[in-house]
């Protein structure tokens, strides 16, 4: 396998260009996991405990960045997406069953996405017979239409449109000392409800179909080794976007919600209840940031498990082939779209256990996702001289470690609840 090559010096432009030219995997995969699920995690911590909970940001961001960086490594060296690898180095029978229920988990996440979407445009009085549709239709036709080029700088436009955040957290006039105080000194509870929202925040923040998605865009994008140092640039700022728009909306809630006791229970809910207490103006900053939330991830989900679908069964896969070239790619692309939809409009369809039972899968499959990318990242005969160094097996092993321990114990508190 090729190794990772420490390009010639350049001139500063030249260098700006490149990485330029290389920007889109980091940034997009960073900024769709703040979506209709996420959003409402923040929103409910900040509700909940207002500024308290911002600490629980940074093991986020480092957790994140580590696990992108290899993704992204992976990709370039191996020139293979994560389902390829797995199919090749594990048993048929094993591989059926991971990817069969990532697919599952996925398509719960979908219709989470396309009732963020419903809810969204609740606040503007769009009622979701008419949004949903229309978000649907979108969505296929961005993906099966456009070309990969044109569908990352929608997506990287979408990126952009979520730092809205910002402006409604500021409309809410916050409290900047107390914001740094709980960081720079945060207050640590163990009951029961603070420890789930620690868990649920660090948790949101790495999902299984992120590690696909990221490898397979890598990839269809054609980086190579020598574009390595400019990719992880681009991975950390996408972690960190990821950060920042998740403190604002954390910020928002707590300036606004929390201070004046509100609870509440979706994202949508924290739009509604904005607009008594921060004006009309901030809740539709509001909506419409969960509304690009939505839209950016009812995408990319779709097309996440449609590629590690095909890359599993080894299906021609790729935004950039046409339809007839990879028929089982978009088939499956357009039946999630359909399930999804079609499940929102059903009246008084049961969107919180359909919620909750995604992410139940979404904490069963991250294990065993994270060990096999850790197994292989560290084999030779894949990354050649590009595996991880032992600061990053250090570092990469004790995420996996932390995420797995955090996700066992939310599967553990979700069936106490229940």
């Amino acid at each position: 396998m090729t190794a990772i090559r420490i390009p010639r010096k350049l001139s500063i432009w030249r260098r700006i260009a490149i990485f330029l030219a290389i920007l889109g995997p980091g940034i997009i995969t960073g900024s769709v996991d703040n979506d209709a699920g996420g959003i409402t995690t923040y929103s409910v911590a900040g509700a909940l405990y207002g500024y308290k909970l911002l600490w629980t940001l940074i093991p986020a961001f480092i957790a994140l960045a580590v696990v992108q960086e290899m993704n992204a490594r992976m990709g370039i060296i191996s020139g293979k997406g994560l389902a390829d690898l797995i199919r090749e180095n594990t048993k048929l029978k094993y591989t059926f069953f991971i990817f069969l229920s990532l697919l599952v988990a996925d398509l719960g996440n979908t219709t989470t996405e396309f009732a963020g979407v419903a809810g969204s445009m609740q606040v503007f009085g769009v009622s979701k017979y008419l949004s949903v549709p229309i978000a649907g239709f979108f969505v296929w036709i961005l993906a099966v239409k456009g070309t990969y080029r044109f569908v990352e700088k929608i997506f990287l436009i979408f990126s952009l449109f979520l730092l809205s955040y910002v402006v409604s957290a500021i409309m809410g006039k916050p409290d900047w000392g107390a914001i740094g105080h709980a960081i720079v000194a945060p207050e640590i509870n163990f009951d029961l409800l603070y420890v789930t929202m620690v868990i649920g925040i660090i948790g949101t923040t790495i999902a299984p179909w992120m590690q696909f998605y990221m490898q397979s865009s890598v990839i269809e994008k054609g980086l190579k080794p020598e574009d390595y140092k400019y990719t992880v640039w681009d991975v950390i700022i996408g972690c960190f976007i990821t950060v920042v728009v998740a403190f604002f909306i954390i910020v928002a809630c707590g300036s606004t919600l929390h201070v004046n006791g509100i609870q509440i229970t979706e994202a949508k809910d924290a739009a509604f209840s904005l607009e008594p207490l921060a004006g009309r103006l901030a809740a539709q900053v509001f909506a419409f940031g969960l509304f690009i939330a939505s839209v950016f991830a009812a995408t990319i989900l779709p097309i996440a498990s449609s590629f590690y679908i095909c890359q599993a069964f080894g299906f021609e896969a790729g935004i950039d082939k046409k339809f007839r070239e990879a028929p089982q790619f978009y088939g499956l692309f357009t039946f999630m779209i359909l399930v999804s939809m079609g499940i929102i409009l059903i009246p008084g369809a049961p969107l919180i256990t359909i919620t909750l039972w995604s992410q139940v899968l979404n904490g069963v499959l991250l294990p065993v996702v994270l060990i096999s990318m850790m197994m292989l990242v560290n084999n030779r005969e894949i990354m050649g001289d590009s595996i991880n160094k032992a600061w990053q097996n250090v570092v990469g092993w004790t995420t996996v470690v932390v995420l797995i321990s955090l996700s066992l114990f939310l599967l553990v508190l979700t069936f106490i609840g229940n």
